[in-house]
């Protein structure tokens, strides 16, 4: 997987902390399904001094099916608003059917879709927050016969954790693979994929397949 990087220390800050570095390599082993297509994207500039970021789009047949983006933040300074010096920002957008759009437990269930995949990646997290939209479209006049269509997006961010035998090293860069991995199964999810099958090997995303 290709990360697109962004660094913005302050003066007298050296380029790349150590951690950060380990973080994002963390990222670009990440393993996802052949249906997922992800390209580097360009990373925010202001929220934090170092920051890496991918896209994805989930693609069968030809027809995109669902979007994203994960965003990894870094200051070594810390934020007390992340309880911690990494933060992961994560959104997914996907088509859902019409009729679930109006279900009352569509979004509590986008949000378990992803604390699932975290926890079932082994991936420690804290502070997670988030929000989980339903959009419904409607076409009048001209486009009345195109119908509706309905959308759902789970817009999420969490620190992710230091491995146990690190958690006391304030340098510690925490293991960012299986969060990035929760990522990629929460979008197929969203998506409407089925699970892959215990025992099938899940390959790397091939980065430029035509869609």
């Amino acid at each position: 997987m290709v990360v697109r990087q962004e660094t913005h220390p302050g003066a007298g800050a050296s380029a790349e902390p150590p951690a950060f570095r380990e973080a994002v390599a963390g990222m670009r082993v990440a393993r996802m399904r052949p249906e997922v297509l992800c390209e580097p994207m360009p990373a925010p500039q202001r929220i934090a001094p170092y920051a890496a970021a991918v896209s994805a789009d989930v693609t069968v047949d030809d027809v995109d099916l669902g979007t994203g983006r994960i965003i990894l933040l870094h200051d070594p300074a810390g934020n007390d608003a992340w309880d911690g010096t990494f933060r992961l920002v994560a959104y997914v957008r996907a088509e859902i059917e019409l009729d679930l759009v109006t279900d009352p437990m569509l979004s509590a269930v986008g949000w378990d879709w992803l604390t699932e995949a975290l926890d079932a990646h082994g991936a420690a997290y804290t502070a997670a927050s988030g929000t989980v939209t339903r959009v419904a479209t409607e076409s009048f006049g001209g486009m009345s016969e195109e119908g509706g269509t309905a959308q759902i997006e789970v817009r999420a961010s969490w620190t992710p954790l230091a491995s146990p035998e690190r958690a006391g090293d304030p340098d510690a860069a925490p293991d960012v693979t299986p969060h990035v991995e929760a990522w990629g199964e929460l979008l197929c999810t969203a998506a409407g994929l089925p699970p892959v099958p215990d025992g099938v090997a899940v390959m790397p995303s091939r980065r430029g397949r035509s869609r």
